[in-house]
């Protein structure tokens, strides 16, 4: 075999209170393909940095084509050919996509940049990766697919032998995925090596040629690629074996706690939405990007007010105006995107697990402090909360465990119905399978549980029921008894034709 592209030996990092990395070490050919995977705080996106030039390791070495070097800088990264590409993209969307790609080096004539070959230059590797779109068109005009192939483009202008991909596929469609993975493949056999960082283990099985396993910033294993499976890597990641990942045990429902009649929603305001809930059950509502799923659990919290149809809860109508409505109803909802919706991640723990009971837990119109940490404390117990104490600012806690707040904060106003959108989204195996758990106590409670989910086996092993919706309507109910992919596939797509839902 031949010496590898790059080799990482015995890198080690800490930070305050914090041992990030402890002897870390890998290896990466040339054309492959490397996942390194991982739960939330094992070390994956440090060790990234590292490579990256954001960070230093404190000791280790790292080796490019046989010699060792120092990255002391991203642009000492860049100019050895490494390039990070960012979960939150790192574009300027007031410029042009010739731009983007040459920002910071751009050519000039004469002391003045030169457009016209700017553009020439960025059309050749627009054309490496598959994108047909003119240079000279804005960023911010792109749906996020083509940013992230803008993104691709910018960091092979840069000369890169090595990308290194942070989560790529977690804001796209299943089509854009499919044509970020056409992209991958192509880069690999130009001989461009590719880490790649995924909570999705389905995308790391397909694409891996081998994958090294993190686990509390150290070696858990390596996974050659015939011997790549979900099974595997979820042994590797958590330390042992999730047999039974899906808790959950059907419970014998209770009264009527959710009826939908005739709901039109300002998204889809040609169809009518109808669906009931009882206590104690947990229904999932499955289907393709653009389906309706989001804008329907907004419309019944009242984020959009309805246009037509009524909502009851417990047998008491409602026509929620405003979340406020909403809440006083009994209903909580925990939204897709809990950075930008659920949570305020300067605020400490206990400040954001208090925000929804503000107006109940008030004292002479002063906020009861003792109150506030009392059910910090609790929820923290309950919900097993990794944090170091409830002042802890939110933004520093891993995505599982801010995910854990968020549900807190409506865990504590003990709501009837509990709409959850995308719970697990963002977050690692070990984390999802506390939020399954926790949603297998809550519907014994007698909680009714509504979820969106676009992972396929999160819908087969959580569902007492699934609402398949399919262009803004409910295309068909399927009991648990008739759950497969096949059948849940059928109704998201409106065809016979297989899909993948996303």
């Amino acid at each position: 075999m031949s010496a590898p592209l790059l080799e990482v030996r015995k890198f080690t990092k800490s930070f305050p209170g914090v041992r990030a990395l402890r002897g870390v070490s890998f290896t990466l050919s040339r054309g492959e393909v490397l996942a390194v995977i991982g739960e939330n705080g094992a070390g994956k996106s440090t060790l990234m940095k590292i490579l990256a030039g954001v960070q230093r390791q404190d000791g280790g070495e790292l080796f490019l084509e046989g010699e060792c070097i120092e990255i002391r800088s991203v642009h000492d990264a860049l100019a050895r050919g490494i390039a990070l590409i960012h979960q939150e993209l790192n574009l300027a969307d007031n410029l042009d996509v010739a731009a983007n790609i040459f920002l910071g080096r751009e050519p000039h004539c004469a002391g003045i940049i030169d457009a016209r070959r700017l553009r020439r230059e960025a059309r050749q590797f627009l054309d490496a990766v598959g994108l047909d779109i003119d240079p000279s068109v804005l960023v911010r005009t792109l749906p996020i697919g083509k940013q992230q192939l803008v993104e691709i483009a910018k960091a092979l202008s840069t000369n890169a032998r090595v990308l290194i991909m942070d989560e790529p596929t977690s804001s796209l469609s299943s089509h854009e995925a499919e044509n970020l993975f056409a992209v991958i493949r192509d880069l690999r056999k130009r001989g461009v090596s590719i880490v790649y960082i995924s909570h999705r283990l389905g995308e790391v099985k397909e694409l891996a040629d081998r994958v090294t396993v993190l686990r509390d910033g150290e070696n858990a294993g390596e996974l050659a690629h015939e011997e790549i499976d979900h099974a595997r890597m979820v042994k590797f990641m958590v330390g042992r074996d999730l047999s039974q990942f899906y808790p959950h045990q059907p419970h014998t429902p209770g009264a009527l706690a959710l009826e939908v009649r005739a709901l039109r929603t300002p998204a889809n305001p040609q169809h009518e939405v109808s669906f009931s809930v009882r206590a104690g059950e947990i229904v999932g509502i499955a289907g393709l990007v653009g389906a309706g799923r989001t804008e329907l659990v907004e419309t019944i919290f009242g984020v959009t007010p309805a246009l037509g149809g009524s909502i009851r809860i417990g047998g008491v109508e409602m026509v929620p105006q405003s979340p406020l409505d909403a809440i006083a109803a009994g209903l909580a909802l925990v939204p897709e995107d809990r950075k930008q919706q659920g949570i305020v991640l300067g605020m400490s723990v206990r400040e954001n697990v208090s925000l929804a009971s503000l107006r109940r837990d008030q004292r002479h119109g002063f906020l009861n402090r003792s109150r506030e940490a009392q059910l910090s404390a609790q929820m923290i117990a309950d919900l097993r909360i990794k944090t170091p104490h409830d002042g802890q600012a939110a933004q520093f806690l891993s995505g599982g465990n801010q995910q854990k707040v968020v549900l807190g904060k409506w865990l504590a106003l003990e709501p009837r119905v509990l709409l959850l959108d995308e719970p697990t989204r963002g977050i690692d195996v070990g984390a999802k399978q506390e939020i399954y758990r926790l949603m297998e106590e809550l519907a014994g409670r007698g909680v009714a549980i509504v979820f969106v989910s676009s992972e396929m086996e999160e819908i087969l092993g959580m569902s007492d029921r699934t609402l398949v919706m399919h262009e803004g309507r409910i295309a068909g109910e399927l009991q648990r008894t008739e759950l497969s992919e096949e059948s849940v596939l059928h109704l998201a797509t409106g065809t016979h034709s297989r899909a993948t839902l996303s």
